[in-house]
């Protein structure tokens, strides 16, 4: 096996390797401040040949804006056609007897209601419950108050789940940090000898490992089997589907909701480039392929997408995440008052944008795998190092530095002619940009839950105006956290894993995701 698999940062090598994993850390914050510093510079020395990266750099913008625009519309036409499909009457043409489901729910501090909101759509799911089974993950550092949940969803589930396991997570266990991926790791390995005892084959189970708030739609089973039995190498594969915040939607703020909505839209942009799409949040893959990976990266924060690079390194370029078109309902980023949520949002970007230490793993593995292809080495790198780099810079280049040229490049640049028409360009290309809020207020509003009732009419009003907040959340909940993370990452200052919390004003599990609701979603 690949000896650096479980490598989490530079720190834990030695010699060459830890200067060459040190570098590659370096490298994406390193781009990102010189782009954002080498244009300050340009503006000051070289107004012209600023002004015309500008000006280049926004007809890229308006290309890519339009291409990404074109990719979320058919994604989004294609999640609407299969929520109409039945799965059912397509799985049963198949041999689908033998195939076994494991849902691991890690749980930290989160209340009974919001765990209970997975476990009941769960429960209400199209799927034999013998051929399942539920691993309730708690964390030992929570103490009692995790007990009780986990004692207290069992008793209610019990009768419904043959299989129903309960594991605690010990603390402080050495080369572990606290957070998911320790927990579902551990969890993972108590399952594996349940799994022996039942003696099913690692090559029929499929394994979901679902964040805590996650609702699943009834026939989401049948659609990730339907998927493991038809596609090409179903063990070495990863299914995806795509996360939607809509558990607590209409009761989030306005930023919130533009923020949790264009994460959707990022995802389903990527279903629709499936050779680039790797692992987030909530995913399932063969319980064989976790084993052959030895579980989830226990010492690193972003253990949902770097179980997709540990399946590329280990099976030597061979693995990739399939792309399933079908939605799970998650929630959208909720504090008990506004500067709370803001401080949360900022915190959970900042979490996600910590996958950039995805970057020297990968990179360093493709240096030690001889067996990875010269040209899928290349292809990642490149997607990889261009995704962080317009992550951390792109809103800040469109809205904020076209205009430096103009306050740094001195008399003589402000009397040309391209002066004068550098904002005027920029604002021309920009408003053509606007495409793609165009198409993210239609397709958010086509996807929207039924409000609860008793909300104001007035609120449907806003979740269209409110994505006139979407260059400010731009940079504030979007390159600002990329540039935080990456900067981190740059000086060595590694991260630990930060929970978000889960609050809910309802203490109803939401509706939304059941039965009749679902289909009636798709209409």
């Amino acid at each position: 096996m690949y000896p650096y698999l479980h490598t989490a940062n530079a720190k834990e090598l030695t010699g060459k390797d830890r200067i060459i994993f040190r570098i590659l850390e370096i490298i994406p914050g390193a781009v990102a401040w010189t782009t954002l510093l080498g244009m300050i510079l340009a503006s000051w020395l070289a107004p012209i040949a600023a002004a015309i990266f500008i000006i280049l750099f926004d007809l890229y913008w308006l290309i890519k804006t339009v291409y990404l625009s074109v990719h979320l519309r058919g994604n989004w036409k294609r999640v609407m056609h299969n929520l109409k499909i039945d799965w059912r009457e397509r799985v049963d043409k198949l041999k689908w007897d033998h195939v076994w489901q494991i849902v691991i729910l890690p749980f930290y501090k989160e209340s009974f209601e919001v765990s209970d909101g997975l476990l009941s759509s769960v429960a209400t799911a199209d799927w034999p419950k013998d051929r399942m089974i539920i691993v309730l993950a708690r964390e030992e550092r929570v103490g009692q108050k995790a007990k009780e949940v986990s004692q207290k969803l069992r008793d209610k589930y019990k009768n419904i789940f043959p299989h129903i396991l309960e594991t605690e997570h010990p603390s402080n266990l050495s080369g572990e940090i606290p957070g998911k991926g320790s927990n579902t790791a551990w969890a993972g390995r108590k399952t594996k000898e349940y799994i022996d005892g039942l003696k099913v084959p690692y090559e029929n189970i499929l394994v979901s490992s679902l964040d805590i708030d996650t609702q699943v739609p009834k026939q989401y089973f049948l659609v990730i089997t339907y998927h493991f039995l038809t596609v090409e190498d179903p063990v070495h594969t990863s299914y995806q589907p795509v996360p939607l915040y809509h558990n607590n939607i209409w009761e989030a703020p306005a930023f919130s909701r533009v923020v949790a909505n264009s994460g959707s839209f990022w995802q389903m942009m990527q279903q629709e480039r499936p050779e680039r799409l790797a692992t987030f949040s909530s995913h399932s893959m063969s319980f064989k392929a976790l084993i052959d990976v030895d579980f989830w990266q226990k010492n690193m924060v972003s253990e949902d997408s770097r179980i997709f690079w540990q399946g590329l390194l280990r099976y030597g370029g061979d693995y990739k995440s399939e792309p399933l078109s079908f939605p799970v309902y998650m929630d959208a980023n909720v504090g008990k008052n506004l500067w709370e949520t803001v401080k949360n949002v900022y915190k959970q970007q900042r979490r996600w944008a910590w996958g950039a230490e995805n970057f020297p793993y990968a990179v360093f593995g493709f240096i030690k795998i001889p067996e990875i292809s010269l040209r899928k080495k290349l292809y990642f790198t490149m997607i990889m190092i261009e995704g962080l780099w317009s992550w951390a810079t792109n809103a800040i280049l469109m809205f904020f530095l076209g205009w430096l040229p103009l306050a740094l490049g001195g008399e003589i640049f402000n009397s040309s002619i391209l002066a004068f028409n550098l904002p005027r360009a920029t604002r021309i290309i920009m408003t053509f940009a606007m495409v793609g809020i165009v198409t993210s207020i239609l397709i958010s509003t086509s996807l929207l839950p039924p409000p609860p009732e008793k909300t104001p009419k007035r609120k449907s009003i806003y979740m269209i105006l409110q994505w006139l907040l979407m260059p400010a959340i731009l940079i504030i909940f979007g390159s600002l956290p990329a540039l935080d993370a990456q900067t981190r990452l740059m000086l060595g200052k590694y991260m630990g894993f930060w929970v978000t919390p889960k609050y809910r004003k309802a203490t109803e599990p939401e509706k939304i995701k059941k039965g009749e609701e679902l289909q009636a979603l798709s209409q």
